[in-house]
């Protein structure tokens, strides 16, 4: 078969006019307003809200019958969304979203003792609507695992729905003078697209052994 760009002749169409005309005019801001209509939702502004919350108050509790089963709790969070928070062997679990018990975020936990029973969630949302959470966990550093102190400070960015709920990155809060900056940075760029059970989580900044 013939190549048109081999011959330097462009189709033509019944008029004999080409079809490769220059875009120009109106013409050319349809085209660049097409483009930007169809933009990813990623292009819409980010922006953040904050809730506070203290299990002890404000979650309904349902108690565990394991020795080292502390229950769950069950709360509510920006925009209605369901928080699920379970604990046991000194380790706590928190998910979101209507079956957030269900969720892969239920069974994921830092690897050193934990707990997060009160404080801030930051909700990351696009065109007003959240799309992942940065919650800052206490844990214990090695050298406190038989003490009573809790020195550590992680922040956990865990995705939201639809699609599964898991986490998807880490900040040390310690070691890292810009760890919000740092966990904006995972939820912004890797929340919406990470596959829970495939991608593995982010680690930005500094950080120590707990989180290789």
């Amino acid at each position: 078969m013939e190549s048109f760009a081999e011959e330097g002749i462009l189709p033509q169409d019944v008029d004999g006019r080409g079809f490769m005309e220059p875009i120009g005019g109106r013409r050319a801001a349809a085209l660049i307003f097409l483009i930007l209509s169809i933009a990813p939702a990623k292009a819409q502004d980010v922006t953040s809200a904050y809730t506070k919350i203290d299990i002890g108050k404000d979650c309904k509790h349902r108690r565990g019958v394991a020795p080292e089963d502390y229950g769950d709790w069950r709360c509510m969070g920006y925009a209605g969304v369901p928080i699920w928070l379970g604990a046991g062997d000194q380790r706590m679990h928190v998910s979101f979203g209507a079956k957030a018990k269900d969720e892969p975020a239920a069974g994921q936990t830092l690897a050193p003792f934990n707990d997060f029973y009160e404080g801030t969630i930051e909700w990351r949302l696009a065109g007003g609507k959240p799309f992942a959470t940065i919650m800052r966990w206490n844990y214990k550093a090695p050298a406190e695992t038989d003490k009573r102190t809790t020195s550590g400070r992680a922040l956990v960015v865990t995705r939201l729905p639809p699609g599964p709920v898991c986490h998807v990155g880490y900040v040390d809060a310690r070691a890292n003078a810009d760890a919000n900056a740092l966990a904006r940075e995972i939820a912004d760029k890797h929340a919406r697209d990470f596959v829970c059970g495939t991608d593995k989580p982010v680690v930005l900044g500094k950080a120590g052994a707990e989180f290789k």
